[in-house]
């Protein structure tokens, strides 16, 4: 059997095209919808499903049966049960999916109007700069971005990112999460994190600095409600 789900990261955050997402990035993207229009509409099921949802993070996907089901995995099991994906690269997909859906729980709680989720949107690189108030680089900020690419483990990562995502909640910087599931599922492959680093520096210094009391929010990309016209993509061997 055949890892389809395998998808490589953009070579930057700051292409005109959205970067195609993968199996991962796309259930992830499907999912994340449904529940930000809801949380947004004030529905008690996604406000419910969102409070639930930050609980989880920093488990291992599965660990917590509440969450059974809130995570939009379904289109991953269905190619696991045809035989397209094997055991191991189940759990790869799973654990990506898991924790970029539990970290945009963190990222949307007490946002009632703004989308943090945006598809096509910025790349955790793009994300992170517009974080530095005015032209200059924020040190403290860039060293918790530098920390994150530097983790040596995916639950390193996802407690590092768990920091970022912090301050992007303060500051209302949105981020594109389907995007950040398929290089979450990268990472876990031979050579992903060196590409996924990568990708991710590059978009950091490609983005033009927003002058102080600049919209920040304003990425030139569109929200979730919009129709996603990229279509999943299998890098497979």
């Amino acid at each position: 059997m055949t890892d389809t789900t395998s998808t490589a990261p953009p070579a930057s955050g700051t292409s005109a095209r959205p970067q195609p997402l993968g199996p991962v990035g796309a259930a992830v993207h499907q999912r994340i919808g449904v529940l930000q229009r809801g949380y947004l509409d004030d529905r008690s099921d996604a406000v419910g499903a969102l409070a639930r949802l930050r609980r989880g993070i920093g488990r291992p996907a599965g660990e917590t049966p509440d969450l059974w089901g809130l995570i939009g995995t379904e289109p991953l099991y269905e190619r696991y049960e045809r035989g397209d994906l094997t055991e191991e690269a189940m759990g790869r997909a799973e654990e990506a999916a898991y924790a970029a859906v539990t970290l945009w729980s963190l990222h949307q709680q007490s946002h009632h109007t703004a989308r943090m989720h945006r598809r096509p949107g910025p790349e955790l690189g793009a994300a992170v700069r517009r974080l530095h108030p005015g032209t200059e680089i924020d040190e403290p900020t860039r060293k918790r971005f530098v920390r994150a690419g530097t983790a040596a483990t995916p639950a390193e990562l996802g407690g590092r990112l768990r920091d970022l995502v912090l301050l992007m909640r303060r500051e209302s910087v949105p981020l594109d999460y389907g995007l950040l599931a398929d290089q979450l599922h990268t990472w876990q492959q031979a050579g992903g994190p060196a590409r996924v680093r990568r990708s991710w520096g590059r978009s950091y210094l490609a983005v033009r600095p927003v002058p102080a009391g600049g919209d920040r929010n304003d990425t030139g990309g569109g929200t979730a409600d919009e129709p996603d016209t990229t279509t999943p993509e299998d890098d497979t061997p």
